[in-house]
C-alpha cells in the first residue's frame, strides 16, 4: 500500500463502504433496466428514455467504484449474490405505475447518498483524497437527478420555498 501512502487498516474500511456502495449500484442498475423495460402509459416516453440515461450512468459508475476497490489494493465484491446480502436497496417488482417508480427511484437516492456519506466519511480517516473527490462528484450528481425527478412528481401548483 506504500505507492498510495494510506494506512492500510484504515483503507480496509473505506473499502468495506466501497462494496456496500457497489452492491448498491449493482441493485440500483437492475432497477432502472426493470423501470425501463416495463414503464407503461402517458410518461412512456419521457421515463423509457430517462431511465435508459440513469442505467447507462449508474453502470459506468460500477466500474469505478469497483476500480477505486482494486486501486485500493483490496478485491471488488463480484456476485450477485452477496450484493443482495450488502446493499442498503431492495429489489422492485416490475407491475408499478410510473409515480411509484420514480418514489421508488427517489427512496433509493437517499439509501445511496447515505451510503455515499459512510464511504467518504471513512476516506477522510486515512485521507484518501481519491475517493473523496470521485464520491462527491457522484454526490452532487445524484442530488441533481433526484431534484428532476423529484420536479417531475410535482404538481405545477406546488411551489418552492422562499428564501
Amino acid at each position: 500500500m506504500n505507492y498510495l501512502n494510506f494506512d492500510l487498516e484504515k483503507a480496509k474500511h473505506t473499502s468495506k463502504e466501497l462494496n456496500v456502495l457497489l452492491a448498491d449500484y449493482h441493485l440500483y442498475y437492475q432497477k432502472l433496466r426493470n423501470y425501463h423495460w416495463n414503464i407503461v402509459g402517458r410518461s412512456f416516453f419521457d421515463l423509457h428514455v430517462k431511465f435508459e440515461e440513469m442505467y447507462n450512468d449508474a453502470i459506468i459508475k460500477i466500474d469505478e467504484i469497483a476500480e477505486r476497490i482494486l486501486t485500493l489494493r483490496f478485491q471488488p465484491t463480484s456476485n450477485y449474490s452477496d450484493y443482495l446480502k450488502l446493499s442498503n436497496l431492495k429489489e422492485s417488482k416490475s407491475e408499478l405505475s410510473d409515480i411509484e417508480m420514480v418514489n421508488n427511484l427517489i427512496r433509493d437516492h437517499g439509501s445511496i447518498l447515505s451510503q455515499m456519506s459512510k464511504v467518504v466519511a471513512t476516506a477522510g480517516e486515512c485521507k484518501d483524497e481519491g475517493t473523496i473527490d470521485l464520491i462527491g462528484a457522484y454526490i452532487r450528481e445524484l442530488e441533481t437527478t433526484t431534484w428532476m425527478l423529484d420536479a417531475w412528481r410535482m404538481n405545477s401548483e406546488d411551489t418552492r420555498r422562499s428564501i
